[in-house]
């Protein structure tokens, strides 16, 4: 199989490294924007470069990931479908819902498969989560907590073009509440603060947020983040229900200590960034893009499913800016 990767930076990067090292893939052909970093980490994996992207997409691609900056995702997933090319693409599928919309519709009308990389749905604890609240194990499930705290925030000219923290963040949080409790968010209500770094407040962005998620059929689900949780990298998913609780990221390595004397548990390091913490789903994210690739089934997340991730973030942002409830209806387009 050959493939080919645009974007060689920080998760490109890791992406040529995974993709170098599945069996199925017999050649990687990468791209950037910037050509001596992709020739960079093509010399490293021993692996082949192009200089440009036009040279890529026509270079007998069997399948393409994309992990360049977000501006460029939807021209690249475009030309891809367009050319057949079946697409892994890094989340956000674009930087608006109405380009979102867009480039759904034309996915839709070329019947080639976008992947959009929602890694959590590759964690086996979310998982195992998701079994448990399909198999009925749990009774019926009344909340939902999820939770995502970076140890730091990222440099001050990212924010600006970061989409904000509802948008950047906590859409992988609101992707994994309504996959793993299989419903949508008729709701939300939204808050949030700073008290951190005041490039973070300049963009218009925050540092700290909370949001209450009303779902379709009542559940309710608590979604917070942070940028400042200095302990460690802490994403955790609980989720309770009529007859049992269960929780997602109660590991040896969960940065959260008990107040509680004599208990010595959670005992190991912490998870200091979201790659440690998750490279096992990354890995099995692009195996299962490669095996569908082939025609295998997947449970990868769609454009369709992105998009409604996108609707939960919009809507926490109306309403953390207008301090009030807004309806999931009032932003879908």
């Amino acid at each position: 199989m050959r493939l080919g990767l645009a974007g060689a930076g920080r998760i490109g990067a890791m992406h040529a490294e995974i993709l170098r090292g599945l069996d199925e893939v017999d050649e990687l052909v990468i791209g950037d924007t910037n050509p001596q970093r992709a020739r960079e980490v093509a010399a490293k994996l021993g692996v082949t470069q192009i200089d440009d992207i036009d040279s890529l997409l026509t270079a007998g691609l069997d399948g393409l990931v994309i992990a360049a900056a977000t501006d460029a995702h939807p021209m690249l997933i475009l030309r891809a479908v367009e050319a057949g090319i079946p697409v892994f693409c890094e989340k956000p599928v674009a930087g608006s819902v109405g380009e979102t919309v867009r480039v759904l519709s034309r996915v839709a009308e070329c019947g080639v498969p976008v992947h959009v990389g929602f890694q959590r749905r590759f964690d086996p604890g979310y998982a195992a989560a998701r079994a448990a609240v399909i198999s009925g194990e749990l009774g019926w499930v009344h909340t939902l907590r999820a939770t995502t705290l970076d140890p730091a925030p990222p440099p001050a000219a990212y924010i600006p073009t970061s989409g904000g923290l509802f948008r950047d963040c906590s859409v992988h949080d609101f992707d994994i509440v309504r996959w793993v409790s299989g419903q949508e968010v008729a709701e939300v209500y939204a808050v949030g603060t700073n008290r951190g770094e005041d490039f973070i407040r300049a963009a218009g962005d925050v540092d700290t947020l909370g949001a209450v998620l009303t779902m379709a059929d009542n559940t309710i689900a608590l979604v917070s983040a942070t940028r400042y949780n200095a302990a460690g990298y802490d994403v955790r998913l609980e989720i309770m229900g009529s007859r049992r609780s269960i929780a997602v990221g109660l590991d040896e390595r969960m940065p959260l200590r008990s107040a509680e004397a004599g208990v010595g548990w959670p005992s190991g390091p912490a998870y200091a960034t979201f790659i440690e913490r998750f490279q096992p789903a990354y890995v099995a994210e692009l195996r299962a893009f490669v095996d569908s690739v082939r025609g295998a089934p997947t449970q990868a997340c769609t454009v369709a499913d992105a998009l409604e991730a996108g609707y939960v973030a919009e809507a926490c942002e109306l309403s953390r800016r207008e301090h009030r409830p807004v309806p999931l209806a009032e932003v879908r387009q």
